[in-house]
């Protein structure tokens, strides 16, 4: 429906107030007009007062006539005042169907997204302080045990050559640990940034899965993990950055050897539907490493028993998705009966 121009509702409030102010200056006149017939020296009188009774009465029915659009036009700027006084996602009553409506419409639009943007500022503010706390955390754990066993070294507090061995094996292990969160921190960062480009190639999805699956078959072999694979023999087609996404399998694979059922199976599947290229790599775990999946995929988050066994820094993960979401696709979590399933969705490349 198309909007009443203002501009034409005014020209029609000042046209109706102005025949409302000749009729009723009109019927005055039929009244009075005896008294001026029979002074006709106060003609001049007669139409001063005749002037200034169809203006007085003319503004009365224009504002009377236009009062609500007034009334409107104040709630309009008090709602747009209490926006800029922080009060974002307040919103204003539309009424009618003209500029004001459509003023207010926006207006209603511009606060909304404000609050979204204020929100979700304010959730990357948290998730900032998050992961410095988490990152304090995890960088301090073998930052302090390398320390320590510095330390233990610098004073020669060892009993033999075996255990001077032992420690510096152990300030090796712990170093490595801490050069590989460093590195990890780095890569999720600069997939956060805004100014980051991915270097697209179109892959056929079958070929490139066959060939990583090929070079972690030993490493399984040597875990007792068997992989069951079904992928299809027609081409699959999808655009990729090969570096990044295969940064992704080796996440994924490098999980299904660290927490699989020793011996087991592992299955790794890749379908179509409709525009869709669906990948799901499943394992048997005896114990899932955390209690809700979703929170697989979030920064930092694993277990304390997990964090001492390995030193990983639970941010893998969080990449992979980082990573897949970058290539418009997603990527989620099931368990079921012993199964974890980390299921992958791509836009099939037309």
């Amino acid at each position: 429906m198309r909007s009443k121009k203002l501009s034409v509702q005014l020209l029609t409030a000042i046209a109706i107030s102005f025949m409302i102010s000749v009729i009723i200056i009109g019927s005055i006149l039929l009244s009075v007009l005896g008294y001026f017939f029979e002074n006709p020296n106060d003609v001049t009188l007669f139409n001063l007062l005749w002037l200034l009774a169809v203006i007085l009465t003319f503004i009365i029915s224009l504002l009377v006539i236009i009062r609500k659009k007034i009334k409107y036009i104040q709630h309009i700027t008090d709602s747009v005042q209490a926006i800029a006084n922080g009060k974002l996602g307040n919103t204003i009553e539309i009424k009618g169907n003209d500029e004001l409506s459509q003023l207010a419409t926006n207006i209603n639009y511009m606060s909304k997204e404000l609050e979204n943007k204020f929100n979700h500022e304010r959730q990357i503010e948290s998730a900032k302080n998050e992961l410095i706390s988490n990152i304090s955390h995890d960088l301090r754990t073998p930052l302090t045990s390398i320390i320590g066993y510095v330390d233990l070294l610098r004073k020669k507090e060892y009993r033999d050559d075996e255990q001077l061995n032992e420690y510096l094996e152990t300030v090796y292990s712990k170093s490595q640990n801490f050069k590989k969160l460093i590195n990890e921190l780095f890569e999720y960062t600069k997939l956060t940034s805004p100014d980051l480009k991915l270097n697209f190639t179109e892959v056929e999805l079958g070929r490139l899965l066959e060939q990583i699956i090929g070079e972690y078959t030993p490493i399984l072999e040597k875990e007792g993990l068997v992989i069951q694979k079904s992928i299809p023999e027609e081409d699959i087609h999808v655009s990729m950055d090969i570096e990044k996404m295969v940064r992704v399998y080796d996440n994924l694979l490098m999980n299904v050897i660290k927490y699989s059922m020793k011996p087991s199976i592992i299955k790794v599947d890749l379908y179509v539907v409709d525009i869709k290229a669906i990948l799901s790599i499943s394992n048997q775990v005896e114990k899932l490493p955390v209690q809700d999946v979703t929170k697989l995929f979030e920064r930092f988050y694993r277990g304390d028993k997990a964090r001492k066994e390995d030193g990983g820094s639970g941010i893998g993960l969080a990449i992979a998705q980082r990573i897949i979401e970058l290539h418009g696709g997603t990527i989620k979590a099931d368990y079921r009966e012993d199964w974890l399933t980390f299921t992958i969705e791509y836009i099939i490349k037309e």
